[in-house]
């Protein structure tokens, strides 16, 4: 049996609505299409029913805030969301060191660059934050191009369409992973040949383990820590900052390393909850940058939420 995707009619015509899109959105200005990007996603986001989720996770997360604070984190998460579906297309044109205008900067590359010499497999872990589309291509100019786990889209042809651009981006052709176990299995042969994984760890997942996250019981993805221990790779940990319009910096966080001497599973946990505390820095300094539109936590505290 073929394990070649089937493709509909209804397939081609969604993929020819997002052909087009992508061909107008290339055709502005990277600034431009991200104001309009960030524009129409404000305006129209808050409406959806999807907020809801946005708005529960943010009671929980972020209880002191005012109702009118997690209203203006709202509107900023939708509108960083539009600009990067909006700058996606432009990613592989934007320039290091622009003084002003679109492109995108780093700060402790030297980090980046020792790993790379290292000649050792690296895990690059970060979330959904800013512009986390614009990881891999800068990364990569450090010379650590790295395979990533995605979530496929429904669409073949879409499917296809976002990889492709995603390694033009990254000027390389690196391997994406589908997310469950024969992605891990794949994953973890890419890393024992030496090679790189980027891994987005910000959401739930109910095989993970439980750690605390703003103080609250949540499933957390385990891969990177399990991975590290399992190959003795550093965690390079990192997130992009969004400074304007299709205007991007990388900040190279903190390298974990996994005490090989520690029963594994204490270790994993330990890794675990570290990548958790360090997501859960950077979302306090800059809540608008993190999608807030999954259910992070057990179910149960929604529920309860509810009551």
């Amino acid at each position: 049996m073929s394990d070649k995707p089937v493709i509909t009619f209804l397939n081609r015509v969604e993929y020819g609505v997002v052909r087009i899109a992508l061909a107008g959105l290339s055709a502005l200005p990277p600034a431009v299409a991200s104001n309009l990007g960030g524009w129409v996603a404000r305006h129209i986001g808050p409406r959806l029913g999807v907020t809801r989720v946005a708005r529960a996770n943010l009671e929980m997360a972020l209880p002191r805030l005012s109702p009118a604070d997690h209203e203006r984190i709202i509107i900023g998460l939708w509108d960083n969301l539009g600009r990067t579906v909006a700058e996606f297309p432009h990613l592989a044109q934007l320039k290091r060191d622009t003084q002003t205008g679109p492109g995108w900067s780093i700060s402790n590359a030297e980090t980046l660059e020792a790993m790379a010499a290292a000649s050792r497999p690296v895990i690059f872990f970060s979330g959904h934050i800013g512009n986390w589309e614009m990881l891999p291509p800068i990364v990569a100019r450090h010379g650590l191009p790295f395979a990533s786990f995605y979530r496929a889209a429904g669409n073949p042809l879409i499917d296809r369409l976002i990889i492709a651009l995603r390694n033009r981006a990254m000027e390389c052709d690196a391997p994406m992973f589908a997310k469950g176990a024969k992605g891990a299995r794949l994953a973890l042969r890419h890393l024992s040949r030496g090679h790189h994984l980027g891994i987005l760890g910000d959401q739930k997942m109910n095989d993970g383990i439980e750690c605390r996250f703003f103080g609250l019981p949540a499933m957390t993805a385990s891969a990177a820590a399990s991975f590290a221990v399992k190959y003795d790779c550093p965690i390079v940990t990192g997130r992009i900052i969004r400074l304007g319009p299709a205007r991007l910096h990388l900040e190279v966080g903190p390298v974990l390393y996994p005490d090989m001497k520690a029963p594994r599973q204490i270790e994993i946990g330990s890794l675990t909850q570290q990548l958790n505390d360090r997501l859960e820095n950077w979302i306090t300094e800059r809540p608008e940058s993190w999608l807030w539109l999954h259910r992070r936590w057990p179910k149960e505290l929604y529920t309860r939420r509810r009551r």
